[in-house]
Order: C-alpha cells, then sequence, then structure tokens
C-alpha cells in the first residue's frame, strides 16, 4: 500500500516520520473513532510536527484499509498482512520509521528489510520490562531480531535494563529517554470544580488508577487511615476503571472506622470530566510498584493535584522533585508520613511549582522537541555508518 513520498529534504528540519502501531482496539470499527479515542497517538504526531518533525505519517493496523488526514498528519489504516503494513511504511519514505512497542521484535526485522538503508528505526517502549521476563519466545525472536533497530526509546533509562538482560537490547545500542505521552487536560478554577464533581476534604485527596495489585489500593487506604490523625479533615476520593480488587477495598473500607466515612468509591468517569476532579484535588496519591510511565501522574500533575506517590523510576521523572513527596513502595507508615508532610505546606505554592515544570518537561511541547532532537541524533548516526560501509 502506497502513498505520497516522505522523501528526504535537506536542513535540520527535515527529518519525515512515520509511526507504526502493529497493535489496534479490536472493539472499534472506525478510524476516526480510533484516532478520537487514543490522543496519545495523534497527541505524538502533531507535538513532532510542531518540533520541526517535517511531514509526519501514521500506519496502523485495522480491521479495514483507509485513509484520511487530521491537521496535517496522515494515517494509513492497513488492513493487510505484516508484509502490507511494512510496504505501506516504506511507500511513505520516511526518515525515521517508529515503531511502538518492543514486543514485535520478528515484525520489527520484517520493516528493516522492506526500507531503504537511509532510513533509520527507533522502537519505543511502553511498558517497564516486566513482560519480557514472562515470554521465552519474545526473548528468543527479540536477541534475534535486535540489530533492526538503530536506537530504543524509554520513558525511563532504568526500564532498559531488563530488556538488556533478557537480550533485545545488545549492549552497543543506544537507548534515549522521552517520556512516552503527555495530556491536553487543562486546570480548572477550584471553586468550579469542586462544585462539578463534588470533591471533599481539606486535604482533599484523589486516586485515579486500577484497583489491582500493581497500583496497591490496600496500602494507600493503610497510609490514608494512618494520616487521619493528623488529618481529621481529609477525604479521599477513588476513580478507577478496571475492579480487580474492589471486593477487597470494600471490605477494607466497611471494616474500618475512620475510613468508612472518609473515602468514596466512584468508579469509572468520562474522560472529559476528568479534570475537574484533579483541578478539585489538593493530593494526588498511588501506590504503584512498577510503572510504564504513569498517565493519570502526568493528568494530576498538569491540573495541579499535587503529588504524593511511589519512589519508581517514572514518577521520578514525572515530579522531578518539583513538589510534592514519594514514599517507598508497600510502605503505608511512609505514606502517612509523606501525606502530613505535603498537607502542612503552602499548598498553592506546590501547585505553581508543579505546573511549571509540567510546562517545561512534559507537556507535548516538551516532549516533541526531545524527541525530534533524538531522531536528528539517530539519522545523523545512521548516515555516517552507512557511509563508512
Amino acid at each position: 500500500m502506497g502513498g505520497a513520498s516522505l522523501q528526504v529534504k535537506t536542513g535540520p528540519q527535515a527529518v519525515s516520520l512515520v509511526q507504526v502501531n502493529y497493535e489496534y482496539d479490536k472493539s472499534l470499527s472506525d478510524p476516526d473513532e480510533l484516532l478520537d479515542r487514543y490522543f496519545t497517538l495523534t497527541g505524538w504526531g502533531q507535538a513532532a510536527r510542531r518540533a520541526g518533525a517535517g511531514r509526519v505519517a501514521v500506519v496502523q493496523r485495522f480491521h479495514r484499509s483507509a485513509r484520511l488526514s487530521r491537521d496535517g498528519i496522515e494515517y494509513v489504516f492497513c488492513n493487510a498482512r505484516v508484509p502490507g503494513l511494512s510496504r505501506a511504511v516504506a511507500g511513505l519514505g520516511p526518515d525515521i520509521a517508529h515503531v511502538n512497542g518492543l514486543i514485535f521484535p520478528a515484525l520489527t526485522w520484517m520493516l528493516r528489510r522492506m526500507l531503504p538503508a537511509s532510513t533509520a528505526v527507533v522502537v519505543q517502549n511502553h511498558s517497564d520490562g516486566g513482560a519480557v521476563g514472562r515470554a521465552p519466545f519474545l526473548r528468543v525472536a527479540g536477541r534475534a531480531a535486535r540489530t533492526a533497530a538503530d536506537a530504543f526509546l524509554f520513558a525511563a533509562l532504568e526500564h532498559a535494563a531488563a530488556w538488556r538482560r533478557a537480550g533485545l537490547i545488545a549492549r552497543h545500542q543506544p537507548i534515549h529517554q522521552v517520556m512516552e505521552a503527555s495530556t491536553t487536560l487543562q486546570p480548572m478554577p477550584r471553586a468550579v470544580a469542586r462544585t462539578r464533581c463534588d470533591v471533599r476534604g481539606a486535604p482533599a485527596v484523589l486516586w485515579v488508577g486500577r484497583l489491582n495489585a500493581n497500583k496497591d489500593p490496600l496500602t494507600v487506604l493503610d497510609g490514608f487511615a494512618r494520616s487521619l490523625a493528623d488529618l481529621p479533615d481529609a477525604a479521599l476520593t477513588m476513580i478507577y476503571s478496571s475492579d480487580e480488587l474492589l471486593p477487597s477495598v470494600r471490605e477494607h473500607v466497611e471494616q474500618s472506622t475512620v475510613l468508612k466515612d472518609r473515602v468514596r468509591l466512584i468508579g469509572r468517569v468520562p474522560h472529559d470530566v476528568i479534570a475537574a476532579y484533579f483541578s478539585a484535588a489538593d493530593l494526588f496519591v498511588l501506590g504503584s510498584h512498577h510503572e510504564g510511565s504513569g498517565y493519570s501522574l502526568m493528568e494530576a500533575s498538569a491540573c495541579g493535584a499535587v503529588p504524593v506517590v511511589t519512589d519508581i523510576p517514572t514518577f521520578r521523572l514525572l515530579t522531578g522533585a518539583a513538589a510534592g513527596a514519594l514514599w517507598p513502595v508497600g510502605d503505608a507508615p511512609a505514606l502517612a508520613r509523606a501525606m502530613v508532610d505535603v498537607a502542612r505546606r503552602d499548598l498553592s505554592v506546590e501547585r505553581a511549582r508543579l505546573r511549571e515544570h509540567f510546562a517545561r518537561a512534559l507537556s507535548w511541547d516538551a516532549i516533541g522537541r526531545r524527541a525530534v532532537e533524538i531522531y536528528r541524533e539517530v539519522l545523523r548516526r545512521r548516515r555516517s555508518i552507512d557511509r563508512h560501509h
């Protein structure tokens, strides 16, 4: 499947890009619906264009073929087996082919064979590396196909260690740190937000995350309960999109004399109202043991909910020591101390510092600039090696 060529131009602004997505949501039947739902997909390309990437396209596996254009970006939906997707990418003639996911080594190797030598391939990780330890076939295929990539992108450099140990990334292969996505959420006036979503408490504490073992809601509930001796007017609102541990969470709340009147279990809320919850909250809390990035923390930061989250690599990067506090995974007493400490600060100052950090380091424009910087470096290296061979 071909298309309008994204041929190499001259000058530093000329890097052309095709994002390659081998996975898609099979519940969606319309290409526009997919783009509307997966705003991180459209956001990356738009940010790269604003940062000077030149022409940008996306090749997306789908249940039917289609082409459309949005905001100057061409989206090519392929109802095809892997060779068809690879041909679609090659037909666009990009400088950079950006593959989403390290879990497609064989497909990335096939793509590399379809592309000219002048095109560089970067592969972006979207997890913390846990999957590689549970997938023997992935390790074997990854070792065989790792030379297909010129570089790898990680939200946190620490996440690369598992992939290097498994052999999917060779010791000499470059890795680059860039957050995998951002958000366009904007803060609302606090009084308006609190009226809209009825978030309560002083401080008002918000959880947004799945109720599963990795997010560790039971430790968060324990820590919150311990904090109430010093924060007697605090309240915790919990929003969640999956509820594996909901029975345990409900039991924990109902059997606690201090929690049952201080915790609201909301469940899922539409994304178009989530900014009101983040804007109404004083503190944002999560107990994650590991994260590929942390979308809810990014959204909280954009809206000024001060983070009190676990001390893991991506959360350290997302908070940037700008505001809030980090606490050790699984340590409820440490969470309680952190919540009390942060709640006693001037939260208007904390919110201002957090939003400044977000704009500087975590916004789509910041990520776009970093991505284009990486693309140019990878492309220079690719073509320098090519010339010497």
